[in-house]
């Protein structure tokens, strides 16, 4: 009886094993099969990544790289936002929309291009014409589209025309920050300001960039410099607040000014910033430099006397006061007087090496560090003879920026420590240096509050926060020299001066007397009565309790000996 296959009855247990191991011819052919669709499988697929990688090549990366220059930065790749100390949005990306177009797409460029002038009515036809005729794939139409030109633009169906997600650097506050914030460029790239020197870091970051400006004094600030811009018929105008502790600058205004949302429109004078890039001679302000150095290197005492009897003449050139005393001066009737001449003979007997020790240790014969590249380079003495020694130590002869004389104020009075001007807001107090001992800062203090109660800064007086400061009235260069009906009016001031937190520096270029000023245009008569209005506004944003002119424990912490000086005739 024939045996079933795989059937095994006890015989040969080889014979049925190599049965059961074999292929039959269909089960050969079935694996084959599959092996062969498996090899297809995978050169199919291998083929499809390769068209994929390609198409993202062509639809994406090619069309980037034959683009315009202006195309190359990718759009919308986000740039963080800008904020106020406070929080209050300063500089923020919106989402837009770009136009580009195919040239190789476009059908008939002419037609193209009327129909979008209909659209987008200062295009220049011919040149776009001429862009969709080229051999180029990727032509910029038109950056940041507004809603309705997309839409209409849409509609009109143009072949060969693309969209493309964009953004666009909107700033809130118009022109009232604009030389602190600067601008950007049609690409997002930051072209001035801290949006050019931070622009690395507003691509990276994930977060809005705090700045130190307190947009409220910001807006006081300006306002203040423009009523009395406008007042004095000034050029320009300049204006600084900042914390005499930290170095923080909470307001800084230039005027002219113009609008970071339409640059393009602003003309050179406009965009130039006159608190941080100008360089300026600034007059009577250096006094509380030269007096300050001397007084800490112990070369004068508060009491020695000068003599400011007649003007002192060096070859062709003769240094007088404008509103001459005649009589020797001690130290605080010299800076009660703005006495040119008490304050070149302090000068003199400093010496050269050490005012220009003290005038580096204040950073003022070098650019500052800032967190935007419009930073003034001083225009500083070659040589230190006498003759410059005597004119730098009543403020001519060197240029400095505001921002500059501020961070030395500052470090004059707060007790005698340097701190860096920052544009950013901090969140732990900065490195200090010490430049003078804290017992002369605190006879500086003393001397800048007897310039606003008895000397030429009576105007910047604000009742109840006891200011200090000091005048300056610098003649500009001209033609052949200094040009007497050309000056720089500015004061620089502190307050509370018995415990200072801040100081406001004002400036106005060549302003021009008038019937309320008796034809007066100085510091004492133009840039003093606008820092006081200044700090009455800023001081309760502030936080400052205003004090009783009369108050005996602040009028003793700046008591000078009424022996030491007489009553200001003048201003």
């Amino acid at each position: 009886m024939p045996l079933l296959p795989g059937l095994n009855l006890g015989g040969n247990p080889s014979a049925a094993g190599m049965a059961g191991a074999a292929l039959s011819p269909l089960q050969a052919c079935v694996d084959m099969a599959h092996a062969r669709l498996l090899i297809v499988a995978i050169l199919a697929g291998i083929c499809f990544f390769g068209l994929a990688v390609r198409l993202i090549d062509v639809s994406v990366w090619h069309s980037v790289e034959e683009s315009d220059s202006s195309a190359a930065g990718e759009a919308g790749t986000g740039r963080a936002d800008i904020v106020d100390r406070n929080g209050t949005p300063l500089a923020s990306s919106l989402p837009t929309v770009s136009l580009y177009a195919d040239p190789a797409q476009v059908l008939n460029p002419g037609e193209a291009a009327t129909k979008l002038a209909t659209v987008l009515k200062d295009i220049d036809k011919p040149r776009l014409m001429e862009d969709m005729k080229s051999r180029r794939r990727f032509v910029w139409v038109r950056r940041h589209l507004t809603p309705r030109q997309y839409e209409a633009i849409n509609a009109l169906g143009i072949p060969g025309l693309f969209f493309q997600k964009d953004s666009r650097r909107v700033y809130p506050s118009g022109t009232l920050a604009a030389h602190v914030l600067g601008y950007t460029g049609i690409d997002d790239d930051g072209l001035s300001g801290v949006e050019k020197g931070m622009d690395h870091d507003l691509r990276t970051r994930t977060t809005a960039l705090p700045l130190a400006l307190d947009l409220r004094i910001q807006h006081i600030l300006r306002e203040e410099l423009s009523s009395a811009m406008n007042q004095f018929h000034a050029l320009g105008a300049a204006g600084v607040v900042m914390d005499v502790n930290t170095g923080e600058v909470l307001g800084m205004v230039s005027l002219p000014d113009f609008d970071p949302n339409a640059p393009e429109s602003a003309s050179d004078n406009a965009r130039f910033n006159r608190a941080s890039l100008g360089v300026y001679e600034m007059g009577s302000t250096f006094k509380t430099f030269t007096i300050a150095a001397a007084l800490d290197r112990g070369i004068i005492k508060m009491a020695d006397r000068f003599d400011a009897t007649k003007a002192i003449t060096s070859g062709r050139f003769r240094i007088s006061d404008f509103h001459p005393e005649n009589r020797w001066l001690t130290v605080p009737e010299i800076y009660l007087h703005s006495s040119n001449i008490g304050a070149a003979r302090i000068g003199l007997k400093l010496g050269a090496e050490a005012m220009s020790q003290f005038l580096t240790d204040l950073r003022l014969l070098n650019a500052l560090d800032l967190e935007l590249p419009e930073s003034g380079v001083p225009m500083v003495p070659r040589q230190w003879k006498d003759l410059t020694l005597m004119t730098v130590s009543f403020g001519h002869g060197i240029a400095v920026t505001a921002l500059q004389l501020c961070a030395a104020i500052s470090a004059v009075v707060n007790g005698g420590t340097y701190h860096s001007p920052t544009l950013l807001k901090l969140d732990h107090p900065p490195m200090a240096e010490r430049v003078i001992s804290s017992k002369v800062s605190n006879q500086m203090r003393k001397l800048m509050r007897l310039v606003v109660t008895e000397g030429t800064a009576k105007a910047a007086n604000a009742a109840g926060y006891v200011v200090g400061g000091k005048t300056g009235t610098a003649e500009k260069l001209g033609v052949g020299g200094y040009n007497k009906n050309a000056r720089l009016s500015s004061f620089v001031g502190i307050f509370p001066a018995h415990a200072p937190r801040y100081v406001v520096f004002a400036m106005l270029d060549e302003p021009k007397g008038i019937k309320e000023t008796a034809g007066f245009a100085t510091g004492g008569w133009v840039a003093a009565p606008m820092a006081g209005r200044v700090v009455s506004r800023v001081a309760p944003l502030m936080g400052i309790v205003p004090v009783a002119d009369d108050d005996a424990v602040v009028k003793e912490m700046l008591a000078i000996d009424p022996a030491l000086y007489q009553d200001s005739r003048h201003e």
